[in-house]
């Protein structure tokens, strides 16, 4: 095996990379400039050696505490719990400025993904805090992360703290016949009055 081989194998283990798209990467940055595949390396070493969770959140930071954590106009009482930090950006993006847990994952028994793998314990040090009032649990509406949901739940459960989860219902622009069937469930459950 050689380094077009080894850098092909790199690139399909990256999440929806197969081996097709991996060999169009890889000769792809072999007709760019030299310059522009040292930049690649050059990034993803930085990324490698500054780049860790925030130890308050969880989120992805060259600083620690992170930019979000530090900024005193977030609602310390708010707290969304998302998987991945990729979520932080999108609910910013919608307009949440209360503060982030980051859990770094999903449960996945199949993938050896427990309990244990999740950074549940920066929820609970925000609880112990005594400033929370409410937890909104923002994990994707999966079967996995349905499961961490209802797991940080129950972690939490007793504290005392408002637990909310967010909306789930039919996207705008889309077809009833296309709508599967949990999302259909969900959206008449949660139906409301229109005067």
């Amino acid at each position: 095996m050689g380094v077009l081989d080894d850098l092909v194998t790199e690139f399909a283990r990256l999440p929806g990379i197969g081996r097709k798209t991996a060999q169009r990467l890889t000769y792809h940055l072999l007709q760019q400039p030299s310059e522009r595949t040292r930049a690649l390396s050059a990034a993803l070493t930085g990324v490698a050696d500054r780049v860790r969770p925030c130890s308050t959140c969880g989120d992805f930071t060259e600083t620690d505490p992170c930019e979000t954590c530090k900024d005193p106009r977030r609602d310390d009482g708010l707290v969304c719990v998302v998987e991945e930090s990729s979520a932080v950006s999108v609910l910013d993006r919608a307009g949440f400025r209360g503060r982030y847990v980051v859990l770094g994952g999903h449960l996945s028994p199949l993938d050896g993904v427990g309990p244990d793998a999740l950074r549940v314990g920066l929820l609970e040090d925000r609880l112990r805090e005594g400033t929370v009032r409410e937890v909104v649990l923002a994990t994707n509406p999966s079967l996995e992360g349905e499961a961490t949901a209802t797991f940080v739940q129950q972690r939490i459960a007793g504290s005392g703290v408002r637990v909310s989860r967010l909306a789930r219902g039919l996207p705008m622009g889309g077809d009833l016949e296309f709508i599967d069937g949990v999302t259909l469930t969900h959206a008449l459950s949660a139906r409301q009055d229109v005067s």
